[in-house]
């Protein structure tokens, strides 16, 4: 399955589109399970070092995260893509399934951009409805770029390991501006649009299924929204881009993900990626990764 001919328009007019069904469980259930894994490996440290006293082991992925974050926030320290570095997750930045339909949009040589990561909102409960660091304020994706990458064809791929609703804070966007290019950005509880500057125009949530996956331009504006459940909302953030094109972050590596020109320019190897992140991590330690300080 890929993006239909209706699915291509709604995303050239409107910025953002919603792919329903793209992705299967076969192609959730390894990053799933290792991210499930990190979690119990991770509790297991924190009980030992005396920092929680429930292992909540026989509780359901999105609600066992929540319990463990109940009793310690560290439970969350390290949990990103780049830090675990997982070899699901490295295979999961190939997925036929998605980049079949990326590939609709970005074409066929295609480059996974280094700005990728793991999202586990915790309930509002436990973190207070306007914690910028779980619910992320207006912005545009090219906010958090260099300048560099302004006219690079970036597509941003936000994609629910559980079912992402109205209650658990799935997000919310504003169509069609992204014609409008780029809105001045400054640091206010996180990278946000200037206030002046935001769209008169009505938000629109974007609730979307396990297995969906929500396309949107790199000028749409979006926020993600409190989570008033129990459960912790799980998604991925990714962004493809064509090859050759600046990432905006080019201290961090960006690779191959599809080429039919060249496919031995694709990376396959995960312990080259591992070091190629070890090695970024440390050598831009300091460097200012958003265009506003």
């Amino acid at each position: 399955m890929s993006l239909s001919e209706e699915q291509l328009r709604q995303y050239r007019e409107d910025g953002v589109v919603v792919a329903e069904g793209l992705l299967t469980d076969d192609d959730l259930t390894p990053i799933i399970a290792e991210l499930s894994a990190w979690i119990d490996a991770r509790a297991r440290e924190l009980h030992a070092a005396g920092k929680l006293t429930d292992l909540c082991e026989g509780e359901s992925f999105e609600r066992r995260m929540a319990c463990l974050f109940a009793q310690t926030k560290e439970i969350a320290t390290g949990l990103d893509i780049m830090l675990m570095r997982g070899p699901a997750s490295f295979a999961f930045l190939h997925n036929a399934h998605l980049l079949d339909a990326v590939e609709r949009l970005v074409g066929p040589e295609i480059t996974c951009s280094p700005i990728q990561h793991i999202r586990a909102k915790p309930p509002a409960a436990l973190t207070g409805e306007g914690n910028g660091a779980y619910n992320v304020p207006w912005h545009q994706d090219a906010g958090v770029t260099w300048e560099e990458a302004d006219s690079s064809n970036i597509v941003t791929c936000w994609l629910p390991l559980v079912d992402a609703t109205v209650e658990n804070g799935c997000m919310e966007v504003i169509p069609g501006v992204w014609k409008d290019g780029y809105r001045e950005h400054h640091a206010d509880s996180g990278t946000t649009i200037r206030p002046d500057l935001m769209p008169e125009r009505t938000p629109v949530a974007v609730p979307v299924n396990k297995g969906g996956v929500i396309f949107m331009h790199r000028y749409t504006p979006h926020r993600s929204t409190p989570n008033y459940s129990e459960n912790v909302r799980w998604s991925l953030d990714l962004r493809y881009q064509p090859t050759g094109e600046p990432t905006g972050r080019p201290f961090h590596p960006a690779f191959a993900v599809r080429s039919r020109q060249d496919p031995m320019s694709v990376l396959t190897d995960h312990t080259e990626w591992c070091r190629l992140w070890e090695e970024a991590l440390v050598s831009a330690k300091g460097v200012q990764a958003h265009r506003v300080k």
